[in-house]
């Protein structure tokens, strides 16, 4: 039966406390005037604190329901008359309401703390407590008996609590009094989980009886004042005042991490309750499953999976549904919905006798038992017939990894198969590898699961305890090192000899000793393996001794250590490592390891609850073993980002598919592996593979430079010939060598020109160079063999002989040079023209001759056979590039200039419109930040550092004003405008709060309710109709959703961001119920005819309006909402010289080959010398 849940009931107001102590004809205004004289009286929520109602089907807040129906309640003093209830029973609590309708109770009761439930006198019954009994009465003998028997069930075979205790299931995260704002008295509240629940008092709480609990995958929480904050949810709007500020944060904190919880990824699960049996749990049928045992196939209820982590990891690998994002790979959610737990159990649950079986209101003994029986030691699994007969096992495995059958697979396995069994074939050793050789992914993905699980035995009894992985074995070791004091604080000097003083070490028994001379007993000082942290070994001759090592402890303090002898170093490091790695992570034992640790970190959708990791640094690659997790590597050059985020302390690595965050425990080893992994990601040198690289093992640098110029210059003339301004090129070359990741190459920042001299300059100072110093002779030989077909031979012969990261990076640059001279009409920069520029650049010649040129000029040619490119996206590639030329054309002839070099003039005001005017040439290229400057600077206003002076539109007529973005066109801004518009600068006073929020948020996007009206007509009239209606919306990278309301399913509109303008200010004649207003502008074209909608929002207080304009903007502009380096550097892109290059001897783009070599030849030799002519 699905539940109703609250609508608004006229003229009433909805008792909040239990009516144990009140009735409901009492005068509901009474608290209002007398306020609280004691708990003997109700509080009653006002009337305005009720939200729109909710529709019928709404489940999503609701646990699953065991009894529901109505009953007569009688309150506790005694009194006779009954109070109609809708009563409503769970596994965890008894709840009672006013009616159907309501979502929130007026009582809970907590089944554990249920004693006793008897039948009392006509039609009664009696719940009994240690502390309370509570008296119902059915309407009929059959209902009250039948409430009696399900209650006794429920309650039968539980522990029972007599008081609230931190072994509860739903162990609170934070509790306290908080003031329900208006009712002059405070209620304990306690959060835990995603819940929220309220008691009158702290007693109530220990005792298991309350008022209601507040699901919280519907709230959402937000400050209101000092001390009061607002739990919003889409039925109440609970309006709580704590005792102080610092308190109110700390519950707000509690509650949003509630909200967290409850809002964790739900994909997954959804996937895998597609199969119906996976929506029971395995083992005691509790609805909707959120956890899984992903070697042992089953989904399984959050108290079993407790149970399941107690069998240890070796026999239950124990994942979240809605968590552990990561692991579920596409064919391990096959396997799943393939089998499902009705098949698995047709296996694991084959011989079950019904006294045994679990049920959902099971006690944790009775789970932790029937759970060891069924998959520890495989008590009621269905036997094998080969069960017992290894070889014939191992035989019948390998061949059935070879079809589709996967539970016969698990059958095999969980009977005695031996996964990691030879199949006598030297092709596919294993059954592994035979599933993969057969293409059975998903037979692959279950033997890969269950490569070192721990089989069921037969025997009873035995340890129930989880088990543990086994700690490290021990390690011995002793001798003579060189030591310094310990020190509080990184090592950033040369400390020379005269500083160490020499100790006998020793380590035993797990604890690293030094004592001051081999002949004393008692030690200087002694360190734990356990409160070593970490194990930095510094490069040779960093300090007074040729090597040394560095040990981090617990407590914040720094060991050095060091000798002369190398083999002595090398085998202190090996046993002090061997001491601290524990056995699941030993692997990294074997690593030549810069630096080894422990650290804490989150990964995947659970970034609520960090997990232990061991990291060991190896040049530019981490390698990591996570709790629970098998052993991976993160290439550090191939980052997508990395940051330093939360006032240092928390670490962020971005690769492809997934973000590590590595949290800063302790300052003094955290900041160590901060500086080493910031290191270790950057350019190591100046050879390729040194270099910031993609995920296609292109250096950073290449490919931003292609992408720039495929971009935005392949239609300029003279691309590659034509020479930048030396000194910006020269700052870009830094740039990309400091750090290449950083660096966005941006239309209007960077000119075409500078960057491909930069890509050119790149090259040409490439250590060993693209083709390797051994073979470029052979390159320049192979240009001069005849016949065509082996030259294209020798040419791939050659390409493949190169490493890898050279072949990637030849095949994009020669990828790129071919779309550049297929657009040669345009640029004119054809096949001779690229060789005679890329010949000697690439080849590091002199460019005196033309052999380094005619081997480019045959890589371009021929480029897909030497290449073996698929002809199909090459075509695809270069119709992608003649879009782009044309969507830039159209551009380019929308905004014609108005004045002789493309500049259109414009009054532009400071501050105030009456007064500030100023007539600016605004050049097409010129950006909003430019257009800043140059106002600002002919007023002689100084811009200090936390000044965000901006460019505003502002439309008088429709009363709102939107501040440009700092990259954006102004050109584009004044063709669009209308009369009743214009520019005005002035400071941004809400910017630097919109950065703080950005920066709090782990992704850019927000949710939540708001105000919504849209621009409709009368009659043609030009007159706007309609209200404003609240509406939940849904802001993400890509659209901006609305729903009718938060349980909707469908959006009633989706808008792409890209498409959308937002303003700040709403029209005063459409009566916004908020001064907080935003309006939203939507401009698509449609079968060439411009549409444009208009439609605007009112938020609840400024800062939501700020963050969702905040939101929106860093959506928009991938998170780039400021300069990075704040207003003043744009005032460097302003005074470039324009493109067009004046004086300077360029190259000759039409000249004969004679003129283009000696160009090109003179160019190499002095690349200053085209800037000599300069006048």
């Amino acid at each position: 039966m699905s539940l109703q849940v609250p609508g608004h009931v006229k003229g009433r107001q909805s008792n909040l406390y239990s009516d144990d102590e009140q009735l409901d004809e009492d005068d509901p205004g009474t608290w209002q005037d007398e306020g609280i004289r004691n708990l003997q009286e109700s509080v009653c929520l006002p009337n305005n604190g009720r939200l729109a109602s909710a529709s019928k089907d709404d489940s999503s807040h609701l646990t699953t329901v065991i009894k529901m129906g109505w009953l007569d309640k009688n309150p506790p003093q005694g009194a006779l008359y009954y109070q109609r209830r809708w009563v409503k029973l769970d596994v965890d609590y008894l709840r009672y309401f006013d009616n159907d309708k309501e979502v929130y109770s007026k009582g809970i009761i907590s089944t554990a703390f249920i004693t006793n439930v008897t039948s009392v006198g006509e039609l009664k019954f009696e719940v009994v407590t240690n502390n309370r009994t509570f008296i119902f009465r059915g309407e009929s003998e059959v209902e009250r008996n039948n409430w009696v028997a399900v209650l006794q069930d429920c309650t039968r075979g539980r522990p029972l609590r007599s008081t609230m205790s931190p072994c509860s299931p739903l162990t609170p995260d934070y509790l306290g009094n908080l003031e329900l704002r208006g009712l002059r008295s405070k209620l304990y509240t306690v959060v835990t989980s995603d819940k929220v629940f309220l008691y009158k008092n702290i007693e109530d709480y220990r005792i298991g009886v309350g008022i209601t609990s507040i699901e919280m995958n519907v709230g959402n929480v937000k400050d209101t004042d000092r001390r009061g904050f607002d739990l919003t949810t889409p039925y109440r709007i609970f309006s709580f005042v704590a005792e102080s500020e610092q308190l109110r944060d700390q519950w707000v904190d509690a509650m949003r991490n509630a909200i967290g919880e409850a809002l964790s990824n739900s994909e997954v699960a959804d996937r895998i309750w597609a199969e119906p049996s996976n929506s029971i749990c395995a083992d005691c049928e509790a609805p909707k499953p959120e956890w899984a045992a992903i070697n042992l196939c089953v989904v399984v209820c959050k108290r079993c999976a407790g149970e399941h982590r107690g069998l240890g990891p070796s026999i239950s690998k124990v994942r979240s549904l809605k968590m552990d994002r990561k692991v579920w790979t596409e064919e391990l959610i096959q396997v799943f919905l393939l089998l499902g737990n009705e098949r698995v159990n047709s296996f694991w649950a084959a011989n079950v006798p019904p006294s045994e079986a679990l049920t959902s209101s099971s006690c944790s003994e009775d789970r932790r038992r029937f759970i060891t029986h069924k998959y520890r030691q495989g008590k009621y699994r269905k036997y094998h017939p080969l069960y017992g007969n290894q070889k014939e096992l191992n035989n019948a495995l390998c061949i059935n990894v070879q079809g589709s059958d996967v539970l016969e697979t698990l059958s095999l396995i969980f009977c005695g198969a031996d996964v990691n069994c030879s199949t006598g074939m030297a092709s596919c050793p294993s059954a592994l590898s035979l599933a993969n050789a057969h293409s059975q992914p998903l037979q692959a993905e279950l033997i890969s699961r269950n490569l070192n699980t721990e089989l069921p035995r037969s025997e009873v009894g035995g340890d129930m305890e989880a088990r543990h992985y086994l700690p490290a074995p021990c390690v011995s070791h002793n001798g003579f090192l060189f030591k310094t004091a310990s020190m509080g604080r990184a090592i950033t000097e040369h400390k020379a000899r005269e500083e160490f003083s020499r100790r006998w070490c020793t380590l035993n028994d797990g604890t690293y000793s030094y004592y001051e001379s081999d002949k004393n007993s008692n030690p200087n000082g002694a360190l734990k393996a356990s409160e070593i942290v970490c194990l930095a070994v510094d490069a040779p001759e960093r300090h007074g001794y040729v090597h040394t090592f560095e040990l981090y402890s617990e407590s914040e303090r720094l060991y050095l250590f060091g000798t002369d002898d190398p083999d002595s170093h090398k085998e202190w490091v090996k046993s002090i490592a061997k001491s601290l790695i524990p056995a699941p992570a030993e692997p990294l034992l074997r690593l030549a390891f810069e630096r080894i640790g422990r650290l804490k970190c989150k990964d995947g959708l659970n970034l609520q609850t960090s997990k232990v990791g061991w990291f060991a640094l190896v040049g530019s690659t981490l390698h990591a073993y996570l709790e629970d997790s098998q052993g991976e590597e993160i290439h550090l050059r191939k980052l997508n980002e990395l940051s330093i985020q939360q006032d240092n302390e928390v670490l962020v690595l971005v690769e492809k598919g997934r973000t590590l965050y590595i949290e800063g425990e302790r300052k003094l080893d955290f900041a160590g592996w901060c500086g080493a992994i910031q290191t270790a990601a950057g350019s190591g040198g100046d050879t390729l593979s040194q270099q910031q690289l993609t995920e296609t093992d292109i250096p950073v640098v290449v490919h931003s430079c292609i992408g720039y110029i495929t971009q935005c210059g392949l239609t300029s003339e003279g691309i590659y010939r034509k020479s930048g301004v030396n000194s910006r090129v020269a700052a870009l070359c830094e740039r990309f060598r400091r750090d290449a990741r950083s660096l966005r190459l941006r239309e209007g920042e960077h000119q075409v020109d500078d960057v491909s001299n930069t890509l050119k300059r790149f090259f040409r100072e490439l250590e060993e160079g693209l083709f390797t110093s051994e073979d470029t002779s052979t390159w320049l030989s192979a240009a001069a063999i005849q016949e065509e077909s082996k030259k294209i031979s020798q040419y791939q012969l050659l390409f493949n002989r190169l490493p890898r990261v050279n072949k990637a990076t030849l095949q994009a640059l020669i990828n790129h040079l071919y779309c550049v001279q297929r657009f040669s009409e345009l640029n004119q920069m054809n096949l001779h023209n690229l060789a005679i520029v890329f010949g000697p650049t690439l080849f590091q010649t002199d460019g005196k001759d033309f052999t380094a040129g005619r081997a480019i000029e045959d890589l371009i040619q021929h480029y897909t056979l030497i290449f073996e490119v698929d002809e199909q996206q090459l075509k695809k590639q270069l119709d992608e590039i003649t879009v782009i030329i044309q969507v830039r054309e159209k551009l380019n002839t929308k905004f014609p200039s108005t004045e002789p070099g493309g500049h259109f003039i414009c009054t532009v005001y400071l501050e105030e419109k009456d007064k500030g005017e100023q007539h600016v040439k605004i050049p097409g290229s010129m950006t909003a930040a430019e257009l800043t400057c140059e106002v600002l600077d002919r007023r002689n206003i100084r811009v200090k550092d936390k000044d965000y002076w901006n460019c505003w539109e502002i439309s008088d007529k429709e009363e709102m004003e939107r501040p440009l973005h700092y990259q954006e066109r102004v050109l584009s801004i004044l063709h669009s405008f209308g009369t009743d518009s214009h520019l005005l600068i002035k400071k941004h006073v809400a910017m630097e709060a919109m950065m703080v929020y950005l920066a709090s948020k782990v992704d850019a996007s927000k949710h939540g309710m708001m105000k919504f009206r849209e621009e409709r007509s009368i009659l043609g009239m030009g007159l706007s109709s309609g209200n404003f209606h609240d509406r939940y919306f849904i802001l993400n990278s890509s659209s901006l959703r609305m729903y009718k309301e938060v349980r909707s399913n469908r959006p009633e509109r989706d808008w792409p961001v890209k498409n959308l303008k937002m303003y700040m200010g709403i029209k005063k004649k459409l009566r916004p119920p908020t001064c907080w207003g935003l309006t939203v502008v939507y401009e698509c074209k449609k079968q060439e005819k411009q549409e444009r909608q208009q439609w605007y929002l009112c938020c609840n207080t400024q800062s939501e309006m700020r963050e969702w304009y905040a939101t929106f903007l860093s959506i928009q502009y991938d998170g780039n909402v400021w300069p990075q380096d704040g207003l003043q550097q744009t005032r460097v892109s302003r005074v470039l010289p324009d493109t067009r290059h004046g004086n300077v001897s360029l190259i000759p783009l039409r000249g004969s080959e004679n003129e283009m070599r000696n160009s090109v030849a003179a160019f190499s030799q002095d690349t200053l010398s085209l800037f000599r002519d300069v006048r």
